[in-house]
């Protein structure tokens, strides 16, 4: 069935309180100004519509919508019930909420409700793990958005967009996402924007994953640059924060310690728990590699992540970094087994696509069954390690990490053949 058009409902509403149209006009309007908007001649300015609204005693939302208040407050009520939802973890919960605004008929004629939903719902579906599906959403909602009417909401689904993709594996589809975002910001002088430094960082995470690290590096610098030109904390967090991601790549631990408290001086209060979470876990991990004798302090902070709820909310890769951080910690701290228990949890959520998450939680694998005298088990986990790299292109990571399995090799004994292939793999990799 049709709906009513805004001019029907203001002409019933107005005919049903015996109201004339030079009645209803005055005195901020003429009566032929009321007729050509009850015929829908006129499209009336959001300024008109709530004077008439309020002449009318009716809501502005149903004037334009059709829908009425208590519809509109129930859809509401539920909309936020699955934001609550979806920021303290419970995805399947959310994904449910949102799905039930989204199979109203009533949400069809509220276009800014029903984008909210779909909005949330496409984040439900990434925290549930049904990658396809959220990026088919993400991608629909790209296609609409507008960065002229909202910059910083268009940044974030572009954002989401590239981290769906790099979490499904595809991280070259994860820098393409980001990359033209960024480039159409730049395109519109809008590149000294947050939401272009936000834009920033997913790229630089797409380059890591993809194992491009000379493209991160330059990025890194130029984030930070941006960010402190720009000069909001929000951005400075972000850029900081990403900044000692590729730090710990590089293996310079102690800057990136340094950058992540930065960050973490930053962040202020409605921040979204997804990016504070994401450096928090990054500290973390920093600490145990440069300053070992903070195990404790590292695991106690991954245990908080964990237990907030808030990597509940993340998608498969952060949540995968927090428990291989918090195996990492417990290897240090002389609990190899529980470190095994966290690593393969970990490799559990990634699945077998090469994905730089995986081939860290294979290392602190690695690392946590030698502790256990598990050789074998070890060696395994290292090659998988070592290949996941290679696959993924990063060389100089994938040749330390044959190098790596060499020493492990020929600490175990007479595997001469096995150790030997290791050395000549790190050698190809490193390109001698």
């Amino acid at each position: 069935m049709d709906r009513e058009t805004l001019g029907q409902r203001i002409r019933a509403l107005r005919i049903r309180q015996g109201v004339s149209q030079a009645q209803l006009a005055f005195p901020e309007l003429s009566d032929s100004y009321i007729s050509l908007i009850e015929s829908d001649k006129r499209v009336p300015a959001p300024s008109v519509v709530e004077l008439l609204a309020a002449k009318l005693n009716c809501s502005a939302t149903y004037l334009v919508s059709g829908v009425s208040e208590d519809v509109v407050d129930e859809l509401r009520v539920t909309l936020d019930y699955a934001e609550i939802a979806l920021r303290n973890g419970a995805a399947e919960e959310a994904r449910a909420r949102y799905a039930e605004v989204l199979a109203s008929a009533d949400a069809i004629a509220l276009p800014d409700m029903l984008h909210q939903a779909r909005w949330g719902h496409a984040l439900a579906l990434e925290a549930a793990g049904e990658l396809e599906d959220a990026i088919a959403g993400l991608v629909a909602l790209a296609e609409e958005v507008s960065a002229e009417d909202d910059l910083d909401h268009w940044a974030r689904v572009h954002v989401a967009l590239s981290r769906c993709l790099r979490e499904r594996g595809d991280a070259g589809a994860g820098v393409q996402a980001a990359e033209g975002a960024l480039r159409h910001l730049i395109a519109t002088g809008a590149d000294a924007t947050d939401a272009a430094v936000h834009l920033g960082a997913a790229l630089l995470a797409a380059f890591v994953e993809r194992g491009d690290l000379v493209r991160a590096r330059q990025l890194a610098g130029q984030l930070v640059e941006r960010a402190e030109r720009i000069g909001s904390p929000r951005a400075r967090m972000l850029a900081y924060g990403e900044a000692a991601y590729v730090a710990e790549i590089r293996g310079a631990y102690e800057e990136g310690v340094e950058l992540a408290e930065r960050a973490l001086m930053l962040a202020g209060d409605g921040e979204d728990p997804r990016d504070l979470d994401r450096i928090r876990v990054g500290y973390a991990g920093l600490l145990l590699r440069a300053r070992p004798e903070q195990a404790a302090r590292a695991r106690d902070l991954l245990a908080r992540v964990r237990g907030d709820g808030g990597v509940g909310a993340a998608g498969e890769i952060d949540v995968a970094w927090c428990l291989t951080e918090l195996a990492r910690a417990e290897t240090v701290l002389g609990r190899p087994g529980e470190a095994v228990r966290l690593a393969e949890e970990a490799l559990d959520l990634l699945g077998d696509a090469p994905r730089r998450a995986a081939a860290g939680a294979l290392t602190v694998l690695g690392e946590a069954c030698l502790k256990l005298g598990r050789r074998e088990r070890a060696t395994e986990a290292l090659t998988r390690a070592a290949t996941c790299l290679e696959q993924m292109e990063a060389s100089r990571e994938a040749a330390q990490a044959w190098f790596d399995l060499a020493e492990v090799l020929a600490e175990t004994g007479p595997a001469d053949e096995a150790r030997m292939a290791a050395y000549r793999r790190a050698l190809t990799c490193a390109g001698v």
